[in-house]
Formats: structure tokens, sequence, C-alpha cells
């Protein structure tokens, strides 16, 4: 017998999940609900399968292919137009000369197809249809028929009025050819609505056979939920692939559960899921193939499709999660919700129960998205935050996103010019920089590979060589090792400002790439030694020489971090006379990323050793190159800002005077030491582009984030460690002082730091009222609010890229600092609402 699977349904009442696939391509746990009937009939001897089709066509047709592949011989009957059930069926006429069967490829069901076509051929029936009991008729068609099964009445979805029966129509029939006299080819014509009526009418054998088992139309979100969880609770008898853990837990293979997750099921989990530790998983869920469950995220009674990602402590409830979709730490999906495919919802972010998100939005973080989104976007299209492009890898940035920002990048450039490329020695980073190399040339941009190097170096090879137009450096965050950042800079080594940003931003979204024809793509040529240059200009730099007898007497500790700056900065101080003991000098991938008590633990050593062994001081330099973190002589750590303190008053007391260019946030007693050394200060706003335009600026000797971040114009104008611990020991050795002397030295100051939850759409009117409010007692603004209190102050500085607000406040005491933020931090919650 062969079988008419009808597959052309569109599935509206299923988006957005039919906004890119047919309703028969719809996943129930481990296949789609097409491929459950064609298990279904090969389970009943029927492999001779004709499946019609009409929305998305070729989507069926590239996953079934001739069906040789699943055991079946599969042929197409495409309709041009909708024709109605009866109608697709006739297109098909030819290819049925004997009783066939009729069967809804969007149904889930375990009928016994057998007794079926048996109870067919013992009534010589013309036609008969698979009914069911159901409890909700109403949008079904309601069947009557007698004690030997033929049918009597029937109702096509009827109102309550008009019910007269629980037993319903499956869309199942088992039909003679002889049916397709009664209605003409390519004419609109409906089995239930028109054909059988008529068969009724002229008193032909039609019956109806009362099936035993499980039927469900997946016809809604809450259908095709439902259906899943029956599936997964074994009420569907449908056996799901993979090994059973026990406990109703189903994995396929690669499935990585670590030991401390808990699962309850029943779970089904597809090949390459990872859950990470602390991971609470309720069933009944499905998470399909190479989907990534973060540490600690919970989720209940939900289904997630392939190569999802859901972020650190993220939490879903009953919620449906399309394909690709990135779910970002911390944020919150309620029942009922549906998010499209390749959505991307951001941090702390909630979606609240019964919302649809159609395919290829982003939700900015700590958004609260009470309605649906279905045209349009709602967050922030915007690719650059405050460390270039950042994103988790392989989430947010996979290689063709690198590569078309590569190219996005590339085609802000005149066609021609050279770019430098460079990375962090880690494998991500490689991975992402090899997608760059393929984008940026197909602009007819040329590449200068720099390798692995620090950034500090790739910025100074980028500033120093001719003909280059920029730079690129993909590096592993140092605030997170499942994250990359991209950082592109201008012609002078600095990162590019925000309108090159926005160029940028645009080519990308709008996909306006130049492609260049083959003789002008570009080339990919390797720089060889590129730090040789920056090394002897470095040393050029620092005036305490090496016959200095003071500067070989000086004692240091160096924490490499395991980065390639141990490639390069042991060879300078050696040549500088400096006694060094060095730590993590080898590099090491798998150290390159530390957590903050990891970076604690590496602190605390690093000061027992520099006691240990009476060194000057000690100094931790980050992976990238650009911060450094130090220890007094004593082993006592030195806060950044304290760091930046001392550090202004060598310069200012070197250089007799002169610019230092500090944020908003850092502390006033920098004005207090340059007034004391004829020198003068400038703020600047809090982000590192700010800084480095700073530091090209006429008369500034040093910039200074209180971070870790030092930049010595006179060397080049960016963030470079490196330079900065030659610079400080130069420093140190012509003033005949230790840095640990300089510190206990420096006024005192009090500085206290909060933060306040803020929703973005809040945020602007926040701003607008503080300015409002407090207008008459504030200096001139820089970046957010500062309110000057005499000799205290307080600033209420909005976050780039968070919903929150950051205030921090300077006086005379930490408990009256404290008293300020709590203040000021009460004032920000009140205008909220």
């Amino acid at each position: 017998m062969k079988a008419v699977v009808m597959a052309g349904g569109e599935g509206s009442r299923l988006r957005p999940l039919t906004v890119g696939r047919p309703k028969p391509m719809v996943p129930i746990a481990n296949q789609s609900v097409l491929r459950h009937i064609i298990s279904l009939l090969k389970k009943h001897g029927i492999t001779d399968i004709i499946v019609t089709l009409q929305y998305m066509a070729d989507v069926i047709q590239d996953d079934l292919g001739d069906g040789r592949s699943i055991g079946c011989n599969i042929k197409y009957s495409i309709e041009e137009i909708p024709l109605g059930t009866a109608g697709s069926v006739k297109l098909a006429e030819e290819m049925l000369t004997d009783t066939f069967m009729v069967i809804s490829g969007d149904a889930l069901t375990d009928f016994n197809l057998s007794e079926i076509i048996k109870f067919h051929k013992e009534r010589h029936a013309i036609a008969t249809l698979t009914l069911t009991r159901v409890a909700n008729p109403l949008e079904y068609g309601v069947i009557i028929t007698d004690a030997d099964g033929r049918i009597r009445q029937m109702q096509e979805k009827p109102s309550w009025g008009e019910v007269f029966s629980d037993t319903v129509n499956t869309g199942i029939y088992i039909l003679e050819p002889e049916i397709f006299k009664y209605y003409d080819k390519n004419v609109t014509f409906d089995f239930s609505q028109q054909l059988f009526p008529m068969l009724l009418e002229k008193n032909h054998p039609v019956y109806g056979y009362v099936a035993e088992g499980y039927w469900s139309d997946v016809g809604s979100i809450a259908d095709y939920m439902r259906s899943t969880a029956d599936l997964l609770e074994g009420r569907v008898n449908v056996a799901l692939t993979g090994k059973h853990l026990g406990g109703g837990i189903w994995v396929e293979d690669d499935v990585v559960i670590a030991p401390t997750a808990q699962l309850y099921g029943p779970i089904y989990l597809g090949s390459g899921v990872k859950i990470q530790p602390g991971a609470i998983i309720r069933g009944p869920t499905v998470i399909r193939d190479q989907c990534m469950v973060e540490a600690r995220a919970n989720i209940d009674r939900s289904i997630i499709w392939r190569n999802s990602y859901i972020g650190e402590r993220a939490e879903l409830r009953g919620c449906m999660i399309g394909r690709q979709v990135t779910i970002k730490s911390r944020a919150m999906i309620f029942e009922g919700a549906v998010i499209g495919d390749n959505t991307i919802v951001g941090e702390n972010a909630v979606i609240q129960p019964n919302v649809k998100i159609w395919p290829s939005k982003e939700i900015e973080r700590g958004a609260k998205v009470n309605n649906s989104i279905i045209w349009g976007n709602q967050g922030r299209r915007v690719l650059f935050g405050r460390f270039g492009v950042t994103g988790l890898v392989n989430v947010d940035i996979t290689p063709e996103f690198a590569a078309r920002l590569g190219a996005s990048y590339g085609a802000i450039l005149p066609r021609g010019s050279v770019v430098t490329v460079n990375r962090e020695a880690h494998h991500t980073p490689r991975m992402i920089k090899r997608a760059l190399l393929s984008g940026l040339p197909s602009a007819g941009i040329n590449v200068a590979d720099l390798g692995s190097c620090p950034i500090p170096v790739a910025r100074y090879i980028t500033r120093i060589s001719e003909h280059v137009l920029g730079g690129v450096h993909v590096r592993l965050s140092p605030f997170d090792n499942r994250t990359v950042d991209i950082r592109f800079m201008d012609r002078r080594g600095i990162d590019i400002d925000k309108s090159i940003e926005r160029k940028v931003e645009t080519i990308f979204f709008r996909e306006d790439f130049r492609r260049v024809y083959t003789d002008d793509i570009g080339r990919i040529e390797y720089l060889p030694n590129p730090s040789e240059h920056y090394s002897i200009d470095f040393l050029k730099r620092i005036n305490a020489l090496p016959n200095d007898t003071q500067m070989r007497g000086r004692k240091l500790v160096v924490d490499y971090s395991s980065s390639n700056t141990s490639t390069i900065l042991p060879a300078i101080l050696d040549k500088l006379g400096c006694d060094v003991v060095a730590l993590n000098a080898a590099v090491d991938e798998a150290k390159l990323f530390r957590t903050p008590e990891q970076f604690q633990q590496d602190m605390r050593r690093l000061g027992v050793i520099t006691n240990t062994l009476d060194a000057d001081f000690g100094v931790k330099i980050d992976t990238g190159g650009e911060k450094i973190y130090a220890v007094d002589g004593r082993g006592n750590q030195i806060p950044p800002m304290q760091l930046l303190a001392a550090v202004a008053k060598l310069m200012l007391k070197a250089n007799n005077g002169g610019i230092i260019a500090i944020p908003v946030t850092a502390p006033s007693i920098i004005e207090r030491i340059a007034a004391e050394h004829s020198g003068e200060v400038i703020r600047t706003r809090a982000n590192s582009f700010a800084q480095m335009q700073a530091a090209t600026r006429n008369g500034v000797i040093l910039v200074g984030d209180g971070d870790g971040s030092f930049i010595f114009p006179e060397f080049q104008p960016a963030a470079d460690g490196l330079f900065a611990i030659a610079k400080i020991i130069e420093l140190t050795v012509k003033q005949e002082a230790r840095i640990g002397e300089v510190i206990n030295n420096l006024p005192a100051y009090a500085q206290v730091r909060s933060k306040v939850n803020c929703r973005w759409e809040d945020k602007g009117r926040v701003m607008r009222l503080l300015n409002e409010k407090y207008q008459n007692s504030t200096v001139r603004q820089v970046d957010g609010i500062r309110i000057n209190l005499g000799d205290e102050w307080v600033l209420i500085l909005p976050d780039p890229d968070r919903p929150l607000f950051h205030i921090q406040a300077e006086s005379h005491s930490h408990e009256q600092a404290q008293q300020l933020v709590d203040k000021y931090a009460t004032v920000v919650n009140n205008l909220q609402h």
C-alpha cells in the first residue's frame, strides 16, 4: 500500500516556530513531526510514500531526499497554489492506482495503522476516516457512526451549540482510487468539507474507525508543548533514541553532564549537549543537539532546539527556545514564552509569560519584555562596547561573524590599505583571528599578520609602520574565558572613535560588503620580529642606563601571567640591568584566564615572594600587556588608584610639572599632588578611547585610569604595562625612593562605589532629571553627573553596556562617603518611579 503524507501546512498558529520552517518540520524530541509519521508508516510496512508539499517545499525535500537513507521510496507532489486537502492529493492521482492511505504530516500519533487498513477492507469502504475522542472538539470535524462504523453525520469545526459528539476526524484516511472521479484536477477541493459529504449524499460506503492510542494535532504552541511532554512521559508509543541513563533521562552521543548538575526526568538530551556544574533541569524538558547549558542555569519544563546557548544562572520555565538562540546570563523566560531562531536575549533580561519573539531579534540586557516582538528589533543594534566587539565564542562571535566583521571593517578603508592583525596566545582568539583574516582581503585589504604578541607591541607596530591604516587585536576576555574581545585601532595605534565604529556597524548590519575582483583581493603577509623595533625604541625612552649602579641594585619580582609578555620584557629588563625574579614566565594558554579568586591568590603569592626576597616591589602584568598590579617591598597589595597617584607624583617631580590626565572617577588627591609640583590635571571620560585621545595632547606626560593602565605619551599614546614597569623603575631609581615609600607619603582620601539597577528605557529620563535637579551644584560635566559638594563630591555615571548606574563618592572618611553613596542611590531609585 502507498501512503500520501500531507506536508504542505504553513503552521501559522505555531509562529514564530514556523517562520523559518514548514509545520511538519517542527521537531518533537529526537526528530521532526514528519519523520515521526514516516517511522509509524514504516512500522506498519508502508514504505512507498508520496509527500504533498506547498509551503517551503524545498526544506522538506532537502531533509528527506528520495527516502533511501531512511528505508523508503519517497516521491513528491508540489502545489503551486493551495488546492485543499483533496485537491493536493488529486495531483498525485497517476501514482495512486490502488487502495492508499492519506495521513497528516503534522500530527503525532501511535495508532495501529494495520488495524485501520484491515477494517477498511473488511467493510469494502470507498473511504474510511480514522476517528478519536477528544475533550474539546471545536477545532475538529465531529463524526457520528452507527454500530457497524458507517458514518451517519459529520460537522466540520462546529460551535458548542452544534457539537453532537466528542468523536472527531483525525485526518487519517484509507481511500479507494475511484474517489478521484468525483472532482477535477487543479480545482480547490477538500476531503472533509466537500468530498466526504458528497459521498455520504450518494450513499457510498464511508466508514469511521475509532482508533485506540495517542493522537495530537500539533496545531498550536500549547499543543506542541503538550505533545512533547506526552512523548517524554511515555503516553505515546514512540521509542526515543539514545541511551537511557535511568530516571527518565535519555541522552544521545557525546553528551557531557557535570557531576554537580541536577537532572530530574523525563529529559531528552541531543548529541553534543553539555550541562555545566550546578545546572538544574526538570522535565519534561528537551534540549536538542549541540546546546550548552552553563553553570547554575535553571531549566524547568522547557524545549530548547539545537545549537542554542543558555547562560550562567539563566532561568527558563515552561518556555520554548528556537534554534541558535543565545540566552545570556541571569536572563529569565517564563511560561508560554517563545523565542524565535537566531535571537539574542541579553543579560538579566526578563521575557514575561506568553510573549513571542520573532526570529533574529536582539533583546538588550536588563530589558523587561511584556509584549510580543514581531517586526523590527527590541534593543540596540550595536556591535561595539567598552572593549571593542565582545561576545561568547561560537555563540555571539562565530567564525562566520568574524569574517563578516573583517569585511565590514575593510570596507571603510581604501582598497589596497594595510591592516595589522594580532592575537593573544590562546586557541580561541586564533580561530577568530583566522576568520577575520578571510574577511579583510575580500574587501581588498592587505594584512600584516603579527602572529601573537602583547597588545602594546601591536599598537606600536601599527603606529610606526608605513602605509598601515589600522589594526585588529583578538584576545580572550580577562573577565570571562568563554568570551573574546575584538579590538580595532587606527593608524596611531589607539582605539577607533565612535564615528568609525558606527560606519563598521552600518556596513555589518546592512551586509553592504565591498567584494573586490580576483586581482584586487588583499594579500596576507607575516611581519617578521615585530617586537624587535618595539624593544629598541623602548630602551631609548628609559633614561636609567645599564651602567647605572643604582639600577643594577634594584630587585623586583615580575609575574608574567603565563602570557606572551614573557617573550619580550625579560630581555629588556636584563638590558636595563635589573635583578628580576620571574613568575609564570612560560606561555601557557590554560592559565591566561584567571578567576577573581585565582587572581587574588596570585597577588598574595606575589606579595609573599616579594617580601621574602626583600625586593623593591613586585608586579603582575595582565595577559594583554596593558595593565599592571603591584605590591610594595613588604608584600602589601597597592590599590591601583594609589599606584596611579604615586606614579603621577614621581612623573611630576621628574618633569618639574606637566599635565596628568585621569578619568572622572579618580580621587581629588591627584589635583592636590599636581598643585604641589606645579602640575595640572585634566579629567577625561571613563573609557580607554578618551584616555588615549588625551595622551595625544601637547604637554600631557601621564595618563592613568586608576585600574592598572598607564599611558606614557613619550613612548606611545596607549596603555603599555611593559613600559610602565620599566618607567617606574627609572623614576624610583632617579629619585632614590622605593614605590612603597611614595605610597606611604600620599595624602589620605576615602572613596566608596556602588551600583543601582535601572531599566534602559528609564536611563535617559533619570539623567535629564538629575541634570535639572543639580544644575547649580555641579562642575563642568565630562562623563555622567558630578555633584560638587565643596571638598566632597558624588559622581552618578550611567553604565554604557548594562542597565545600571554607578554611584561614586569621595569624602573625609569611609563612613561619610558611604552615606553619600546611599543618599544618591536612593535619589536615582526614586527618579525611576
